[in-house]
């Protein structure tokens, strides 16, 4: 199907990769859930230190579990409750390095320690959320950061 050369070198280097092979992998494809499926599935199989990596989809008022790779999740988060619902509620990017220190949390897998949830906005319009889940405190960085709202600004559109 699709082989991808991930690097193992630099992070921006493998935000670069993982960039044009998300671009790769979604390019032709109009099925939104289709794509955060394959966009979950290639996020943690290639960002390392990962226990979740997924989506939470805008459906009314609060946030729907979507297309994920981990354990079970929660299934719905209010707009503007926990890492997710802060995210969605601002539409601006949370980079926590304790979740056990933000104000909230909601504590879907009590081995997670570290998240980062990118707003996934087109349009104008909030779309849902992705998450990512670390069992390392601090395992998200800048870096990360930008890497992720890249992905999100080629993802947004092929599932608004």
């Amino acid at each position: 199907m699709y082989q991808f050369d991930i690097s193992t070198g630099a992070k921006g280097d493998l935000y670069r990769d993982l960039l044009s092979a998300l671009d790769a992998l979604t390019a032709d494809e109009r099925d939104a859930v289709a794509n955060m499926a394959n966009a979950s599935a290639l996020l943690m199989q290639y960002l390392p230190d990962l226990n979740w990596a997924g989506f939470y989809r805008l459906v009314g008022d609060e946030l729907v579990l979507g297309p994920f790779q981990g354990k079970a999740a929660c299934i719905r988060i209010a707009v503007g409750r926990g890492v997710c619902g802060t995210a969605a509620a601002t539409r601006t990017t949370q980079l926590v390095a304790d979740v056990h220190a933000f104000p909230g949390h909601i504590a879907c897998d009590a081995d997670s320690r570290s998240e980062l949830v990118v707003p996934i906005v087109d349009g104008g319009r909030l779309i849902g959320v992705l998450d990512l889940d670390s069992p390392l405190p601090g395992r998200f960085d800048a870096g990360d950061q930008a890497g992720c709202e890249a992905l999100v600004r080629v993802l947004a559109p092929r599932i608004g």
